[in-house]
């Protein structure tokens, strides 16, 4: 019988609770079947894997209702997923001969209702990749296109819903009747496709749009069109002609002018106290360093302090749920220290300064001192530096705050997005591997527990920023390929993580590696694949 044969009979007609099971240790879509002999556990609805089945799922039943509602070929409209904007993707219609309305907006959701409503099948078939890119190039999806032109298999999976096909990376839930809860938002001149939070299952009550974020990303998105590199194809055609040493020094020029303007807009507001907050993997040690520099061009003296040195003694750190110290939580830091040193320091009084001791769990005051000079400036990281909380009794007009993440820009295609929390992933793995001697496997393994901080300590204030640094490479994931992939195949199959590494191997596989000698010293992706002239 087929696995979700097997749920109704273990569990009921109530299928809608789980997306997938792993048979044997392999990740499988309901629709495969089953032996009585065979090791069977159910993927919830809502579980990490069961969420990307949810977005990708979303995102198919979109483009179908779009093209019943509209009712024209693909060739005289289009739809692009451009970015994850927090619960949801925006997205734009590119026509000339259809205007995106609220009334169309309107359609195009009441039609996704009504499927979800006739709880449709999603089918999988396999077909000749050749046969489904001369397709997708009449649909004028160029993307899809010129993806599958460097495809090694000849054969592919595609997705179809009702008659309509489509290329995913990844799997899809079994049906629309899964896919009760979005919602359709204009949204500047696209919109957003609001999916529900990972922990409730549940549509936000309020969507509230996170506009610098988005501003980000749009000036991202217009390099990316200035290079011809919108997509993995683009990237690869790059390679394949010579154009990719040209595409590394255009972009890493632009990153180099974006810090520049950043160092301004300090000068310029003669901020004293910078702060830099971010995920994990952003690039921020590079980051502080160039930015650094910059600043000592207008005879400014930086003076980097690492927010970890007000943590508080260990045994007045709170412990989480499960008895474990808990570093990350802001009651972990010694606010009042924090603050009364800073407001010393700003006012221009001499102040001790402290280093924190991981190994004993105490700040040690070693007799150095700080005092700031009308020339300098305190440039200061941490997972809380974006927090209010933390800097709440200190002068606005004296702080700058800059978040710093990896938010990539360039897609798969038109329909599949590039997980900004792969990228992160991968560069971790590649520098965990290379700084730490960590195996591909622990660090796949501790990446839930780094992410549940960051959904919880960072990204709620990112809004927050003066400015929004996008430390993502359009050449990177082609670079960081070679250190990777030797990494994730030595992930054991017998092990949790194997799933995850295969899913990361498949995800590279769409890009042609690159020789990194022509990446610079001081770019950022220096900070995880090495050679670089920052100590990091």
């Amino acid at each position: 019988m087929t696995l979700l044969e097997l749920y109704k009979e273990q569990h009921g007609e109530d299928t809608k609770q789980v997306v997938a099971a792993y048979v044997n240790g392999k990740l499988r879509e309901l629709r495969v079947e089953v032996n009585p002999e065979d090791k069977v556990e159910f993927i919830p609805y809502f579980s990490s894997i069961g969420y990307d089945f949810y977005k990708r799922s979303i995102i198919l039943l979109l483009m179908k209702a779009a093209r019943d509602f509209i009712g024209k070929e693909d060739g005289e409209y289009k739809i692009n997923v451009m970015y994850s904007m927090r619960h949801g993707f925006f997205c734009q219609l590119l026509s000339d001969a259809v205007t995106l309305t609220d009334e169309l907006l309107e359609g195009f959701k009441n039609r996704m209702k009504e499927l979800v409503e006739a709880d449709i099948t999603i089918e999988k078939t396999v077909c000749n990749t050749a046969d489904m890119r001369e397709d997708f190039a009449k649909r004028a999806l160029p993307g899809k296109a010129s993806l599958l032109k460097f495809r090694k298999s000849s054969k592919i999976n595609i997705y179809s819903l009702d008659g309509y096909r489509d290329y995913y990376y990844g799997y899809m839930v079994p049906s629309t009747g899964y896919l009760k809860e979005f919602d359709l938002v204009r949204y500047d001149d696209g919109f957003v496709v609001v999916i529900p939070e990972k922990s409730t299952g549940k549509l936000p009550t309020e969507y509230t749009f996170p506009n610098k974020l988005y501003q980000t990303l749009r000036q991202s998105e217009d390099w990316g069109r200035k290079l011809n590199a919108n997509y993995v194809g683009d990237i690869n055609n790059a390679i394949v002609n010579g154009g990719v040493n040209n595409m590394i020094l255009v972009q890493e020029a632009l990153m180099e002018k974006q810090i520049g303007d950043i160092a301004k807009e300090i000068i310029d507001g003669d901020k004293k106290l910078v702060l830099i907050a971010g995920p994990s993997s952003s690039g921020k040690t590079t980051f502080s360093n160039r930015l650094s520099i910059q600043l000592m061009t207008y005879g400014v003296h930086p003076h980097p302090i690492a927010m970890d040195n007000f943590f508080k003694e260990r045994s007045e750190t709170p412990v989480d749920e499960n008895g474990d110290y808990d570093f990350e939580c802001l009651e972990a830091l010694d606010l009042d220290l924090l603050e009364n040193t800073m407001e010393k320091l700003l006012n221009g009084e001499e102040v001790q300064m402290p280093t924190f001791d991981f190994t004993v769990g105490k700040k040690v005051f070693d007799g150095t001192t700080l005092k700031l000079g009308s020339d300098d400036v305190i440039v200061m990281e941490g997972i809380h530096a974006l927090n209010p909380e933390a800097t709440k009794t200190l002068s606005k007009d004296s702080c700058y705050k800059i978040y710093i993440s990896a938010l990539t820009q360039l897609n798969i295609d038109e329909h599949n997005r590039i997980s900004t929390t792969d990228t992160r992933l991968l560069r971790r793995i590649v520098r965990d591997a290379r700084t730490r001697g960590h195996s591909a496997t622990r660090t796949i393994k501790m990446w839930p527990s780094v992410r549940r901080g960051e959904e919880k300590y960072i990204f709620p204030f990112q809004e927050e920023a003066d400015a929004m640094f996008n430390s993502a490479l359009l050449y990177e994931l082609s670079a960081i390929k070679t250190f990777a992939e030797p990494l994730l195949y030595g992930v054991p199959e017998d092990s949790e993580e194997f799933f995850e590494a295969k899913r990361l191997l498949k995800f590279l596989g769409y890009f042609l590696g690159i020789d990194v000698q022509s990446v610079p010293q001081n770019s950022l992706m220096r900070e995880f694949i090495g050679g670089g002239c920052f100590k990091v």
